[in-house]
């Protein structure tokens, strides 16, 4: 893959297709990546080769592409990979946005590296383009035991979470424009710090 300059050339959403879906945790990536869409109104649309809706624009004068993969989560990587190979994108210039389990309901962290920590769209991902992308991490929260993971993760969140979420969402969408001209670390130091009202 090319080498790029800094700053984010690829912005994708993990989560599940489908309406039965759209309003559970998990896709909470999808809904960082809708919310970009409609700010900057970037159009979305269905391209087969790379298993997913994908849009083109300008965020604060830098260009952009937007993912979300139509694979199941677990199946990711069948989306990401062949867009990234197509248009050379180096994991270095991509950010994936997704659920966490280990942070609290309305936390949000930003990274770099590190392992899948148990996520399958992750998990499906790295093999192909290794752990050198950045994350955008959306806390959902832990039920508390593990038997109640799949549940948690594939339902919705009541009003009083679903509020916080769209706080951190926001919170995260406005420093997108910092993030994507690359000013990773100051975007880290505001958005790891942010907490919900």
């Amino acid at each position: 893959m090319s080498e790029q300059a800094a700053g984010i050339s690829l912005i994708v959403g993990l989560g599940n297709p489908g309406t039965e879906y759209a309003q559970t945790r998990h896709n909470a990536g999808f809904w960082y990546v809708e919310a970009i869409a409609r700010r900057f109104n970037i159009v979305l649309k269905s391209e087969s080769r790379f298993s997913g809706l994908t849009g083109r624009g300008l965020i604060d004068g830098q260009d952009v592409r937007l993912l979300l993969p139509s694979t199941f989560m677990n199946l990711s990587g069948k989306s990401v990979v062949p867009m990234a190979k197509f248009f050379q994108i180096a994991p270095a210039n991509i950010l994936i946005a997704h659920d966490d389990l280990d942070l609290p309901a309305g936390s949000i962290r930003l990274k770099t590296g590190g392992g899948h920590g148990g996520h399958n769209g992750l998990r499906d991902i790295t093999p192909h383009i290794g752990n050198d992308f950045h994350r955008l991490r959306i806390g959902i929260g832990h039920p508390g035991h593990k038997d109640k993971v799949h549940g948690h993760v594939l339902g919705r969140a009541p009003k009083a979470e679903q509020d916080i979420l769209e706080q951190a969402l926001d919170e995260a969408l406005r420093l997108t424009p910092m993030i994507v001209k690359g000013d990773i670390a100051r975007a880290m130091s505001q958005l790891n710090g942010f907490k919900p009202t």
